[in-house]
């Protein structure tokens, strides 16, 4: 939209909107929020075989002509922002003035750290913090914004796209604003209030508190659990409970942030091991317990190995059975953070102890969000009873600060009973197998395409490589142009080679809404010329293919007529 457009129209502002009534009927806004299931057919359940090793996850290598363009791309951009950078600074001050000295004060900013997010990061920022209104559910409603400044400044006329959502993290579909869930929070709120009012350790405990940590241990494994009011909080201060200096944490490289920062506020010595690579960290383990502290060379006092259940960036899941196995061997201490598996993996949905039918008590401390699979917020820790006692009484997060509202806790407790089968029949138990199919449906149904797919097949995480950063946000816009909304990544959050779409499948989309989302992408993908994978990831199209060297790539309608019922078996 043009400068002259946005001036002349007087239904534009730089506020933020606020959202339209509410009047649609319930019937109709649970099908917007959870679609029906269409058939039987179309459910899967999620499980390890046993003893079959984890398999590593086929991931093509783009062609050299892609690799040589992403490059050539951030070169460009990389060469054009230092000139506009260096004249700007000389004839354009005002534009500048946070990066200049000024009155005998440093500038506010470095020009070269703010670099990338000012030269590169702000030509897509349209596709992210896009404003919504309503339930993240099956679909979810974008604001429509319109700039004429390269996205400095963002214009909104009122009026919202509805898009099926494939960017939030409600797996099994619990965010909803009906249903069971959402009227045993209404009575919560009735009887306890809006607030906790206080940490945890002054006056802000409730009986309803108390039985969900319950619910939760018993639903995990584990003798006790402890809840956290935010996700992010809980990693973040976890650590400096658990170890001190004298003790050894080895993280995988691919760790989230807040176990990384954890770990650097416990002062804790720390060692890496590439991702997955259990014999990497095998050698390390070795090393360490042989070698012990740093100059004294005494023991280590503990040792832990720190993992994600799944991987949110990658998709992929930690190699649990070789982890315990392990452990079992050289006798450390495993933390595993189920964030993003708790809930949507395994056949009861407890996570990846449940998904590779590995006992509970083989893990240390199990740690997870609520945020996702719950449709609640903040996190837990699950531990033998010792363990939770202690981060009882010393663990910063609820020491200082504010404990979950009853209605968050409610919503939990309510969605644990639901996907335990103890309330509503088999829907939680429907919701389950709906995520597995709808995961792996839409995973083979992108391999068979041509595109090049990261991580494990029952994993809800689906990255889809992009490579060149101008792919980015041409991807974003046309899938929004389709009424799809998208999660796109780039680096910092990924390596500079891997930029990426990171679709989130969710329970509450229907067969169909896969259908649909699988053609809306072959199109975009042939528009931005995005298939150039080997074709080895999607299977045979035809019986002895391999045999004959062929890997051909198959068509959207071959996808749609084959993929529902291949996806169902074991392809690995």
């Amino acid at each position: 939209m043009s400068y002259s457009r946005l001036a002349d129209n007087p239904n534009l502002t730089l506020r933020v909107p606020d959202s339209p009534p509410d009047d649609i009927p319930p019937e109709i806004k649970m099908e917007k929020e959870y679609g029906k299931l269409t058939s039987d057919k179309w459910l899967y359940t999620s499980k390890h075989q046993i003893g079959t090793p984890l398999p590593t996850p086929i991931e093509d290598d783009p062609p050299y002509f892609i690799v040589i363009l992403t490059y050539l791309n951030y070169l460009v951009v990389i060469i054009i922002g230092h000139i506009r950078d260096y004249f700007g600074m000389r004839f354009q001050k005002k534009s500048f003035e946070a990066f200049l000295p000024k009155d005998g004060y440093p500038p506010w900013y470095s020009a070269f750290e703010s670099f990338y997010s000012r030269r590169l990061k702000a030509r897509l920022d349209d596709c992210f913090a896009r404003p919504i209104h309503g339930v993240p559910g099956r679909t979810i409603k974008c604001y429509d914004r319109y700039t004429d400044d390269y996205n400095n400044t963002f214009y909104y006329d009122g009026n919202s796209t509805e898009c099926l959502n494939l960017s939030s993290y409600n797996y099994l579909g619990f965010a909803q604003s009906v249903g069971s869930c959402t009227e045993d929070s209404i009575a919560a709120l009735k009887e306890y209030g809006v607030s906790a009012c206080g940490p945890v350790n002054i006056a802000s405990f409730t009986d309803l508190h108390a039985k969900t940590e319950r619910i939760l241990a018993d639903f995990i494994g584990k003798d006790d659990a402890l809840l956290f009011s935010m996700g992010y909080g809980t990693n973040a201060h976890l650590f400096t409970s658990l170890v001190n200096k004298k003790c050894l944490i080895i993280s995988d490289s691919l760790n989230h942030g807040s176990i990384r920062f954890g770990v650097r506020l416990s002062g804790a010595s720390v060692k890496v091991f590439p991702h997955n690579d259990m014999d990497a960290l095998e050698r390390i383990l070795i090393d360490a317990i042989s070698q012990g502290q740093p100059k004294s060379h005494r023991p280590w006092n503990k040792i832990l190995i720190c993992v994600e259940g799944l991987y949110s960036m990658e998709g992929t899941f930690c190699n649990l059975p070789k982890l315990v196995e392990l452990r079992e061997k050289y006798k450390f201490y495993l933390f595993v953070d189920e964030a993003h598996s708790i809930g949507a993996l395994g056949p009861n949905g407890k996570g990846v102890c449940d998904y590779f039918s590995i006992d509970p008590k083989n893990v240390d401390i199990l740690m997870g969000t609520l945020t996702k699979s719950f449709g609640a917020a903040g996190g837990y820790v699950a531990a033998s009873q010792d363990i939770i006692d202690r981060l009882r009484v010393d663990i910063t997060t609820n020491t200082y600060g504010e404990n979950m509202p009853p209605t968050v806790v409610m919503q939990i407790y309510s969605s644990l009973r639901i996907i335990n089968g103890d309330t509503n029949g088999n829907e939680g138990k429907e919701r389950l197998q709906r995520i597995a199919f709808n995961s792996r449906y839409l995973r083979l149904g992108l391999k068979r395409l041509g595109f090049i797919v990261y991580g494990a097949d029952d994993s809800p995480v689906i990255p889809l490589l992009l490579y060149i950063p101008a792919k980015m946000p041409a991807f974003s816009r046309l899938m929004l142009d389709r009424k799809i909304a998208t999660v796109i990544v780039g680096y910092p959050a990924t390596e500079l080679m891997a930029s990426r779409v990171r679709f989130c499948v969710s329970a509450s989309l229907t067969k169909e809404d896969i259908d649909y989302i699988l053609k809306a992408t072959d199109e975009v993908g042939d528009i931005l010329y995005l298939k150039f994978s080997s074709g080895v990831a999607g299977g045979e199209k035809d019986p002895g293919d391999y045999q004959k060297g062929k890997c051909p790539r198959w068509t959207i309608n071959e996808v749609l007529e084959k993929t529902p019922e291949d996806c169902k078996k074991i392809m690995y």
